[in-house]
């Protein structure tokens, strides 16, 4: 007991690291995601093609080797990001990717006879999107998005991989420097992760819920 009382005040600087990223980076991956998402429907077939080659790209690809390559790759042709902000840049845009998806179909699984009776009211593309559409759509995205939050945390942890003092790489200092507190220092880190996670668990339930309700009275 005396190793995880010593353990957690060591880690709790990491964990503030972790919050820190998750919330930048899930800033920038909704941010992406909207962009990209609405670009996926587009009536502009360029926009459809750039958008669906950023987001195959970022899907089909590692996490792990985007992050590299934004970090180690990236100063040789001479652009350079700090740990925090390759690690933010690397999740937003590889979590954006995904939660693109959950964009477009949201928008998709929006009933045909909103956009016809909105274009009988004579209405624009862009008041059509953001008066009809957009909002009954929100609804729908809302569980994916916890979901994907809730993946992103665990996402989180590859940035001690690029010197950042996160909580996974603060724990392997700890590990390292005594190798006694092995099992500590990972029993610490599930339940630090844990903490973390569960206000995102338990949101992501409550939107669930709500959006099975909603579509339930549908």
């Amino acid at each position: 007991m005396e190793a995880y009382i010593n353990i957690l005040p060591r880690l709790l600087p990491g964990a503030v690291i972790t919050v820190q990223v998750l919330l930048a980076s899930a800033a920038l991956a909704f941010v992406v995601a909207f962009v990209a998402g609405l670009g996926r429907v587009s009536k502009y077939s360029i926009v459809r093609k750039i958008t669906a080659v950023y987001v195959e790209l970022f899907r089909g690809t590692s996490l792990l080797v985007q992050l590299f390559w934004i970090y180690f790759a990236l100063p040789a042709f001479g652009i350079q990001f700090s740990p925090f902000l390759a690690g933010v840049v690397a999740l937003g845009l590889n979590y954006g990717a995904y939660a693109s998806e959950v964009v477009r179909g949201a928008i998709l699984a929006v009933p045909s006879g909103q956009t016809e009776a909105s274009i009988a009211l004579n209405m624009s593309n862009w008041q059509r999107m953001r008066l009809i559409i957009l909002p009954q759509a929100f609804r729908i995205m809302l569980p994916g998005f916890g979901n994907i939050s809730i993946e992103l945390l665990k996402g989180t942890s590859l940035v001690s991989l690029i010197t950042l003092t996160d909580l996974t790489y603060k724990g392997l200092i700890i590990q390292n420097t005594n190798l006694s507190y092995t099992m500590p220092v990972f029993v610490m880190l599930l339940v630090v992760y844990f903490i973390i996670a569960l206000p995102l668990i338990i949101l992501a339930k409550k939107l669930e819920k709500n959006a099975s309700r909603g579509v339930a009275k549908a």
